[in-house]
């Protein structure tokens, strides 16, 4: 998505003009994902479709660094299935897309007309928009293959990520969601160095980076929203944060199982026992706190008490929010190699299994806000809202999460438009979503 947005950014800032369409265009710029082998196929797939409409294809990417049968070079792939694609680049390579796109379809910038916004284009709605701090990981877990598309930890400098959230602030951004290969580890590779930013000197660390973007919110009224936070120690200290209102207390917090003889298989960076403690520490200092995450089910291994160990963290962490994968072979990953590789009947029962008793938590997580009040951020709103509208409220991430489904309002002067906060009382809880009334 961020990708995207960047290479938006400078085509429109060069003056070109884009499509929604293959058909018609001077060029087809694919922007792919490599990790999960179903993401693989839907990438070439839309390549191939967009070969056959239009001819003029480049391709960027997390897919286009991947090697081929034949060749160890990045890239080839791609080139083995598709030669007639006119150039192949990996993931966040603006430039070197660019530099295909000049010499493909070369067009003059006009500065005088070729107007683009401060903050970039977006393909966000315009109320929310997310903010990549780094790119790259420095973890090695069996099942992943992103550092070898993605490289290594590279945080973006704390100035540039801050003028970027005042900037989308400024251009009405309600919400901003904190995104990144791994949020806790933010400023390691740079041994945590003091940048600057309006003149001060601020850290480039986790904890720094959400209490500056809490305070520039604050005028705004803004929303801030962390995600893949991984559960390290330091973690805790931004509870106080969230209990005082500056960020959102909401933590997406990629656990993958709970057992700890599966961690240690998949390489995961936590403890299974100190998580649950964690957690436990957690809501302690923040009641209020909402906990997302994902799980794989069925991890090469993997015996039926560890999953039920899996099933009974769940209902003592009550998360939630959780999302679950079947375990899925992707190519190039360690994981392929560990013994004990499960059926795909097993695999699936089992996120079924796990499915189940995650809804289980959630619908009387869900049930328990019934009776209250809460703030809305509208998604939403035919009519200016008088056929009622969809919303979120904090306990809900954009198109991974429920919504709060609003009621027509009962006077017709009570009027809401896309991008407001609303307060809105919670009726009745229907499947993953709330409906509710506005005060």
């Amino acid at each position: 998505m961020t990708d995207s947005e960047l290479i938006l950014t400078q085509l429109r800032a060069e003056g070109y003009e884009t499509s929604k369409t293959f058909a018609g265009a001077d060029l087809v710029i694919v922007n792919t994902c490599g990790f999960i082998d179903d993401a693989v196929k839907e990438s070439l797939d839309t390549i191939g479709e967009a070969l056959a409409e239009n001819g003029k294809v480049i391709v960027t990417g997390c897919l286009g660094a991947k090697a081929g049968a034949s060749s160890t070079d990045a890239g080839s792939l791609v080139r083995e299935i598709h030669p007639s694609v006119l150039a192949v680049t990996g993931p966040h390579a603006t430039q070197e897309v660019m530099d295909a796109v000049h010499t493909h379809v070369p067009k003059p910038h006009d500065p005088f007309i070729d107007l683009v916004p401060s903050f970039g284009v977006k393909l966000t709605p315009k109320h929310y928009a997310y903010l990549k701090i780094s790119e790259g990981c420095n973890h090695r877990c069996s099942f992943c293959i992103i550092p070898s598309m993605r490289g290594d930890l590279v945080s973006r400098p704390i100035g540039d990520v801050l003028n970027e959230a005042r900037a989308l602030f400024e251009s009405g951004v309600k919400e901003l969601l904190v995104i990144s290969q791994d949020t806790s580890a933010y400023g390691v590779d740079v041994k945590y160095r003091t940048g600057f930013w309006d003149g001060k000197p601020v850290k480039t660390k986790m904890l720094d980076l959400v209490a500056q973007l809490g305070e520039i919110a604050k005028p705004y009224g803004a929303w801030v929203r962390l995600h893949y936070v991984y559960p390290y120690p330091h973690v805790d200290e931004v509870l106080p944060m969230m209990a005082q209102g500056l960020v959102l207390p909401y933590l997406d917090v990629p656990f993958q199982h709970a057992h700890p003889d599966v961690l240690k298989r998949m390489k995961r960076p936590a403890n299974g026992e100190k998580n649950m403690e964690r957690i436990l520490r957690w809501r302690e200092a923040c009641p209020e706190l909402v906990i997302r995450s994902t799980f794989i089910a069925g991890f090469p291994g993997e015996t039926e008490a560890e999953f039920q160990y899996l099933l009974d963290f769940m209902q003592e962490a009550q998360i939630d929010r959780a999302g679950c994968f079947a375990y899925s072979p992707v190519e190039g990953a360690s994981a392929n190699d560990i013994p004990g590789a499960l059926p795909t009947e097993v695999r699936e029962e089992r996120r079924a299994r796990f499915m189940a008793v995650a809804e289980q938590v959630s619908a009387a997580k869900l049930q328990a806000r019934v009776g209250q009040t809460l703030q809305v951020l509208v998604d939403a709103a035919p009519a200016l809202g008088r056929k009622g509208g969809v919303g979120r409220s904090y306990a809900d991430a954009p198109e991974i999460d429920g919504t709060v489904k609003i009621l027509p309002p009962e006077k017709a002067s009570k009027t809401m438009k896309v991008g407001d906060f609303v307060r809105a009382r919670v009726v009745a809880a229907d499947g993953h979503d709330l409906v509710a009334t506005l005060v």
